[in-house]
Formats: C-alpha cells, structure tokens, sequence
C-alpha cells in the first residue's frame, strides 16, 4: 500500500522541487490540466511586464529596432529547438498551430507533385485533419486524404503517398508513437513526414535531428506554459530549406520587406516561414515561460513524469480496482504525460472533481484526462488527487444534475 507519508518522501528528494516556486498556482487546487493550458510563471509575468511597460510603453515604434522585436520569431525558436533536438535555424515560432502546420503541408505537397495521397491518423486532432483536408484541396491537382488507423501505416504507404502526418503523443489516450521508426519507414515509401508535437513539446524528450523529420510543428501553450493562444512553432530540417516554399506568403517573409517590392521573393532560412507582424506581447509571454527550461533539462522531467504517472495509476488501481478503464499504455515508451481513464459517467466526475479541487479535463465520449506537468506538481499532490477521486467516486456526487450541463469548454 502506497501511504502519503512515501509521497512526501519522494517530494523532499525530489531535484525538480525547487521550480515549483516559479509557478502562480492556486491553494488547495491539484492542477491536473496543465496538457490543455498550463499556469503563470514569474518569469513570464515579468517578461511580459517589460515589453508592456518598458519596450512597448517607453519605445514605442522604436523598439522594432532597439528591442530586437523583428527577430523575435527566429530567437525564440531558437530556445525551442533545444527542447526538440533540433539545430539552430531550424525553428520558428509564429501564428497558431493549424497555421503552421497549413504552411507545412501545402509546402509539401509541392515538393512530391507526382504523389496525390496524403495519410493521417482518423484518432488525430480534428483541427489537424480540417487543415489537411482544406490544404489538400488547394493542391492544384486532385488529392486524397485518407485518414486510416495508424497501426495500419506499412499497409497504406506506396509510390501514391506524398505526405503522412501524425500526432506524436495522442490527445485523448496520450499514448506516444515511436518517431524514429515510423519516419524511417515513411522515407522508404519515398514520402515525406510531417509531425504534431501539441502534446510531446516539453513532455517528452524529442530528438528532431537523430529521428532524421523533415517538418514538425507545436503549441506552446500546454507543457510550456506560453499562456492561452500562445503563439506556436515550426520545424523544418535544414536540407528543405529554400526548397519548401511558404504558401502563404506575408511581407515579413521577403528577402527585403522594408523595400515593399510587389513582386514575392523568400528570404533565407526560417524567416520565409514568418507571414505577417508578430505579436509581440505573446511572443513575450512565452519568452519569459521558457526562462525555466534554463534550469531543468528535458530527461530530468521525464524521468518524474513516468514516476508521477505511475503513481496515479497504481493509487486509482489499488484503491478504486475496476471502476475505470485505463487507456493510456503502461509501457513507458508508449506514454506520453497524461493519464486518460474511461468511465460512461465522464463528464460528471470531472466536474464535481473540478468543485473538489482537482482540475483535469474531459474528452468526449467518456474520456477523463489528466495531465502530469513535473515542473511543478508534486507527489503528495497525485495521492491527494486519488483521494478526492474516491471521494467523488464513493459519494456518486458526480451524479448530481447541475454537473450534466455541458460547458462550451470540456
């Protein structure tokens, strides 16, 4: 039996505790969503702070220049290549996710004309099949998007395929594909390989470079903290820059944007992927969230999320045996940072959780999901979560009419 006193015990050795502090988290609340929006950090209140009342306030158009704000986008992705094993230049941070990922694969699908098959995974984020579907429809030559189950890849890939784009870490079940072989055997088929990493980017290690991808894109306002509609980010390996072209092009993309030319010519590298003025109050916000990856590295967070994962599910195991049905994989190689539990009463546990204390998520139909953010959520804080989730399990409070009526937001 696994006793809260042996929670404690690992939180006072625990080499992560101290960065706990930088987090505005609320009292008496187990925050257990940090995989859909994670909290406030000091640093990034004082980053934001700054260009509000300092860069913004006090330099106004000036500080385009004397506070670096046009290279934003390509230092900050900079600072996220770090965390996906990518080199410098290869990273951009700018626009929304399914922006980014428009940009990605109307560029290549440009580059493979003699292919029309695009594959994506029917589990997949419905945004990105929205885009895939939409971007494929412009491709100036008839496409098909065939959104097949994802254990089925080696079937589908032939000389048709152009492009396969998938989810690294699933969002419902929060199980992890392995990166390296099935980009391996994307390239065999001669199709090029485009990866989301909304769900891997500061949740697991990821090595962008040894796994040979040719795109990625992700969000930052999950395990990075970036704050709600944070801007994204976008990889291209090297050897695709200058040959994958931006297909939405904007100004700030030009070789000489301030000769306002009417005819488009890229600039070099990443800023050809930049399309119009960023925002940089955003930009600034995740600026200052990613001050604390300063101070940790990437393995000794996955190295605690695996332990803080495998903790919740032995206590929901132990003390509620056969009430859920885990769908996240045991094996840690198969596991994202989430822990996703199925019940038909879903949607009503995780409301009267949510009056309880414990903040997770819902995933229609019956998903309950819970996220594990290392960098600030403890030991005790998972036993504790368990508790309630008895309590509220024991009570039947979930049943209670006000937690049917569905939010906008689940």
């Amino acid at each position: 039996m696994i006793l809260r006193d042996d929670c404690a015990a690992l939180d006072a050795s625990d080499e992560l505790s101290s960065v706990r502090d930088e987090f505005r988290l609320n009292e008496g609340e187990i925050y257990l969503d940090g995989n859909s929006l994670g909290p406030v950090t000091e640093s990034t209140s004082r980053r934001v702070n700054e260009v509000i009342n300092t860069e913004w306030a006090h330099g106004l158009v000036r500080s385009w220049n004397s506070a670096g704000w046009m290279a934003e986008p390509t230092r900050l992705g900079d600072r996220v290549a770090t965390l996906i094993g990518a080199q410098p230049g290869e990273v951009l941070v700018a626009d929304t996710l399914t922006i980014l990922l428009a940009k990605l694969i109307g560029g290549a699908l440009d580059l493979r004309t003699d292919r029309h098959v695009v594959l994506t995974d029917v589990a997949n984020f419905h945004s990105d099949i929205y885009i895939v579907e939409a971007m494929a429809a412009r491709a100036g030559r008839p496409m098909t998007v065939k959104t097949i189950d994802r254990n089925t890849l080696n079937e589908e890939l032939n000389e048709d395929v152009a492009l396969v784009m998938l989810t690294h870490v699933d969002f419902r079940t929060g199980e992890m594909l392995d990166m390296k072989t099935i980009t391996e055997k994307v390239h065999a088929a001669g199709s090029l390989m485009l990866w989301d990493f909304a769900h891997s980017a500061g949740a697991v290690p990821l090595d962008v470079t040894d796994c040979d991808v040719d795109f990625a894109a992700g969000c930052s306002y999950k395990y990075l903290n970036g704050g709600p509609g944070a801007p994204a980010f976008i990889y291209v390996r090297t050897k695709w820059q200058g040959a994958l072209l931006n297909p939405l092009p904007g100004w700030l993309g030009h070789a000489r944007p301030f000769d306002f030319e009417l005819k488009y010519e890229p600039a070099k590298g990443m800023q050809a992927f930049v399309t119009s003025s960023p925002s940089m109050i955003a930009l600034a916000a995740l600026d200052g969230a990613l001050d604390v990856w300063d101070r940790v590295t990437i393995e000794q967070v996955r190295v605690k999320s695996l332990a803080l994962t495998d903790l919740f599910v032995a206590l929901i195991e132990d003390r509620l045996p056969g009430v859920f049905e885990l769908l996240t994989p045991r094996e840690h190689a198969k596991r994202g940072s989430q822990v996703a539990l199925r019940h038909a009463e879903g949607y009503g546990i995780i409301q009267a959780l949510i009056e309880r204390g414990v903040v997770g998520d819902f995933r229609d139909p019956d998903i309950c999901r819970f996220g594990f953010t290392p960098l600030y959520l403890r030991y005790i804080d998972v036993f504790d979560a368990v508790e309630r989730i008895v309590e509220v399990m024991s009570s039947e409070m979930f049943r209670d009419p006000r937690f049917t009526v569905r939010n906008a937001v689940t």
